[in-house]
């Protein structure tokens, strides 16, 4: 497999970029270079930040336009994307190493979901209204497009996240620069393409496949009017510093340390919870901010639990992300691999007891493989029970009664995600409630496209997904008549 591009998706056109600097991503299962694709400098966004701006700004531009005529247009791009999903869906678990059946599932399935259900908001939103006003006359409330929106996104859902930012942006008339992370990139070009094909006008989708220091660039850009940004808390404070200086809005969508409550009333028959378990707190190699990576078990059936997550966690298959059979594959770079590493070492010096995993699989002797692991006997105040590991590891920790289980969920800095287990949903509702989190599930988590997807405390800052996620590309102007 090798992929190589010369060009630049700005303005509508396939463009040189202004330098021979060059990406080349690598596969995470097999070490192999996959291509290489430009990596655009200063210029070349100042150049894709041009194009969107007049995109927006020209007269009859893509800010002037009905939301009909842009649904179209953004329908047909659903459209186009389809026409590609194989080969997006093989070149993400390539670059990322996502196991390839949920890959096909997530980076094409739900974007397109995504896109044509804000094609569906675009028709049927109230842009404006009139009031009648209380000192005489009406006043006309318009929400407009707020301008070009610098899109920012990381490697472990390239696509998804893409698209919880291209879509809104879309619908309402913005216009979009969207810089992808330089460890998936090749998958943006695919979806450059679709655009072209789709009819998107010149402008409205500009592609920047750059490193953090054009990244920042593009952030502080004077012709940005929004950023929308996914990654780490880390970046996520020093993107909020800088749209704050420059009082510029901001989404931002950061990392998590969600809990999984496990209820007294639970029925722990893998059978019946280990699907949705699996999927709720490994998804992605673990590579999934959202993810239930801290497991509350009761302490009257602590030792059941940690034997269920451990034999679910053991048996599943490790291997290469274009295997049909994988359910875990690698970490996405060497670093990453490292990173993990270094918090399984940290357990163990805590004092945690692994159960499972906690080194590489024998059996691959190629790629930044990581064992599942699971650690028990975790206190909530353990490094690794405290801060994001981002890769496939777990920790059971015990909790006394449903007070205690919640405290210990909020005893976080973040709260982006979460999830209640239990055999009577009602209950489990009640206790979601009371966690200190943007999203939280019942027995399964799935971000839900017509809900807000968000997180609260070190977790980010606003919505995106839901009719909410449309208020962020949103500006109000009032009309006193």
């Amino acid at each position: 497999m090798d992929h190589r591009y010369e060009h630049l998706y700005i303005g509508g056109e396939w463009v040189r970029p202004s330098s021979s600097r060059v990406i080349a991503p690598v596969n995470p299962s097999t070490e192999e270079v996959l291509g290489t694709v430009p990596e655009a400098l200063e210029a070349d966004v100042d150049a894709a930040v041009g194009a969107a701006r007049r995109a927006f700004d020209e007269p009859g531009g893509w800010a002037a336009w009905e939301p009909e005529r842009r649904a179209e247009v953004m329908e047909r791009f659903a459209a186009e994307l389809e026409a590609r999903a194989g080969r997006i869906a093989e070149l993400v678990s390539s670059q990322n190493g996502m196991p390839i059946s949920m890959a096909r599932q997530l980076e094409v399935g739900y974007p397109t979901v995504v896109l044509r259900y804000y094609a569906g908001l675009a028709r049927t939103t109230a842009f404006s209204e009139v009031r009648a006003g209380l000192l005489g006359g009406s006043v006309e409330v318009r929400r407009v497009p707020v301008g070009v929106v610098a899109a920012i996104v990381p490697w472990n859902y390239p696509q998804v996240l893409s698209m919880f930012k291209i879509a809104p942006a879309m619908a309402t008339g913005c216009t979009v620069v969207l810089k992808p992370s330089p460890e998936a990139v090749l998958d943006s070009f695919l979806v450059a393409e679709a655009a072209e094909a789709a009819g998107v006008p010149a402008g409205v989708l500009n592609f920047v496949p750059a490193g953090r220091e054009a990244g920042a660039h593009l952030v502080s850009h004077p012709g940005v009017d929004k950023v929308a940004f996914t990654g780490s808390t880390a970046a996520g404070r020093a993107i909020a510093e800088t749209c704050g200086r420059l009082l510029r809005p901001v989404t931002l969508e950061l990392g998590g340390k969600s809990a999984g409550i496990i209820l007294d009333d639970a029925v722990l028959d893998p059978a019946e919870i280990g699907q949705d378990l699996v999927a709720a707190t490994l998804a992605n190699n673990g590579q999934t901010c959202f993810l239930s990576t801290r497991i509350l078990a009761p302490r009257g059936r602590y030792t059941e639990v940690v034997d269920l997550v451990t034999d679910l966690v053991r048996a599943l298959p490790v291997g290469d992300a274009l295997d049909e059979g994988t359910l875990v594959g690698p970490m996405a770079t060497p670093q990453q691999r490292d990173r993990v590493e270094g918090y399984i070492a940290k357990g163990r010096s805590e004092g945690g007891r692994l159960t499972t995993g906690g080194g590489r699989p024998a059996d691959l002797k190629k790629g930044w493989f990581v064992e599942p692991t699971v650690f028990a006997d975790v206190d909530n105040g353990f490094v690794v029970a405290q801060e994001e590991i981002f890769g496939p590891v777990l920790c059971v920790l015990p909790y006394d009664d449903v007070d205690d289980a919640v405290r210990i969920a909020n005893d976080s800095d973040y709260g982006l995600g979460g999830t209640v287990w239990t055999s009577d949903p009602e209950r489990g509702a009640a206790v979601a409630r009371r966690v200190r989190t943007g999203t939280i599930g019942v027995n399964r988590y799935q971000p839900d496209p017509v809900a807000p997807f968000g997180g609260v405390k070190a977790s980010g800052l606003g919505s995106e997904l839901g009719p909410e996620g449309l208020e962020s590309y949103l500006q109000i102007q009032s009309i006193y008549r």
